[in-house]
């Protein structure tokens, strides 16, 4: 039965490196593709080089898991197909596009998995595009991957878990942080407590961290709204407004997110249907509680189904290996999948926890002025937004594509997509999900204009 199964799996975190585990437990060799160097996807990221730094150094309390995921990987390293440093920049026909370097080619493939993680949200404001300003997880990226800092005095700005760990992580590894500025109000944390009978380690890690940034001494302000990053060649400060009044710090460097979006762009290409997630303010492709879509043979497990954070992602990834397995005519442990759907569960209740906790930033998308920069691709205000709800009528997000360009630069809508859904929705007067979202175009990431096809499928 092995011999006619030939999954694919997109992503090597720890959704994709437990699915891959899982079928190869059952003798499946399974094809595993994914962009960066190494497996452990953004959260368990390796370096780029060895260097004297310890899994404790690098990912804290979180070292033991992170270990484990690698040693994981390099042990079924000989019985899996790994492609690493390789997009996968389209899906049709059973088949999917992968580019590696300059040379693009067909992988033919019996199921598919789709374990792409998230993104950073980004929500513009003035001088958000001016060097030295950075997200929260190309922050960590460059501090885990690379031993290095953004900035010698960073401000980290956002809402969301990903900001506390994140300035914690810069403070551990020695860097300068300025100041931490949540957009959320500190009221909105005593909605933690709630979360503490269901998941204390993570609560009380929480709290660790941000008690652990204030005894440095590291300023952490609750209820800001970002105003403006000054500097030209360089960020040289940050003005928020706090309590009605503006206040300034000095920094060169700003880390910022607002949560995470799931990358979906390969479920769109793959046909599958969409549903909109309200607790994440977005679409996403449509999946049974245990990972299957619309279309048959094609699974999502972790981040790209919801966002729910790494220890969910490699729940989800063992439990989607052995759906497949079953849906392909394995006997599979049931008991199994029932122990794994139960500590989902509970994940997911607590996720609507942290959004209490870590509120979208509503005002936003009311307040922000016309000549903010929305669509940095292609050079796009949100001016150039409300100007086209008022004199051409648009209230959907692929029609202001068309008329505005926003969207049609290198990122594809991925980064500045959410952003202009929220500010059309606003200008219009309408839901966040009646204004629709961006359909994916392959390639869904820049390829080399000097790419060559090797001409047959693998």
């Amino acid at each position: 039965m092995s011999d006619i199964l030939r999954p694919l799996i997109v992503g090597a975190g720890p959704a994709g490196i437990r699915a891959a585990q899982t079928l190869v437990g059952a003798g499946i060799r399974p094809i595993v593709v994914d962009e960066a160097p190494s497996g452990g996807g953004q959260i368990y990221r390796q370096r780029i080089v060895p260097d004297e730094r310890s899994p404790q150094d690098l990912y804290g309390s979180e070292a033991a898991k992170a270990t484990a995921l690698h040693e994981t990987f390099a042990q079924i390293r000989d019985r899996i197909d790994y492609l690493p440093e390789t997009l996968v920049w389209n899906v049709r026909d059973k088949a999917a596009d992968v580019a590696t370097g300059n040379r693009t080619r067909r992988i033919d493939f019996s199921h598919l998995i789709l374990a792409t993680g998230a993104t950073d949200r980004v929500l513009p404001f003035h001088g958000w595009t001016t060097p030295g300003v950075f997200t929260l997880g190309g922050s960590q990226i460059a501090l885990k991957s690379q031993g290095c800092a953004i900035g010698e005095q960073v401000v980290f700005l956002g809402s969301g878990p990903l900001l506390y760990l994140v300035a914690w992580q810069y403070v551990k590894a020695g860097a300068g942080v300025a100041a931490v500025l949540d957009t959320a109000p500190f009221s909105a944390k005593f909605h933690l407590l709630r979360g503490l009978l269901a998941q204390p380690a993570v609560v009380l890690r929480g709290f660790r961290y941000a008690a652990e940034l204030m005894a440095r001494g590291v300023p952490v302000h609750f209820g800001v709204q970002p105003v403006r990053i000054e500097g030209k060649a360089r960020v040289e400060g940050i003005v928020w407004r706090e309590r009605g009044k503006e206040r300034r710090l000095a920094c060169d460097a700003v880390g910022y997110g607002f949560a995470l979006r799931s990358e979906t762009q390969l479920g769109d290409l793959a046909g599958c249907r969409f549903i909109f997630d309200a607790r994440d303010r977005a679409w996403r492709p449509e999946c049974d509680m245990a990972g299957r879509t619309s279309v048959p043979g094609i699974y999502i497990a972790g981040d790209g189904a919801g966002i729910a954070g790494a220890d969910a992602a490699e729940l989800a990834g063992e439990r989607v290996g052995l759906i497949l397995l079953e849906d392909a005519g394995f006997s599979v442990d049931r008991t199994r999948i029932s122990v794994l759907e139960r500590r989902l569960a509970a994940i997911h209740r607590f996720r609507d926890v942290l959004e209490a906790a870590f509120p979208f930033p509503d005002p936003w998308a009311g307040s922000i002025a016309d000549d903010v920069t929305l669509c940095r691709c292609e050079e796009i205000s949100v001016g150039h937004v409300r100007a086209a709800v008022r004199d051409q009528g648009v209230f959907e997000l692929n029609r202001l594509k068309a008329l505005t360009r926003v969207g049609m630069g290198r990122c594809q809508g991925r980064m500045c997509g959410s952003a202009a859904a929220e500010v059309l929705a606003t200008a219009c007067n309408q839901s966040l999900d009646s204004v629709g979202r961006l359909r994916a175009q392959p390639p869904i990431k820049p390829l080399p204009l000097e790419i060559a096809a090797d001409g047959e499928a693998a």
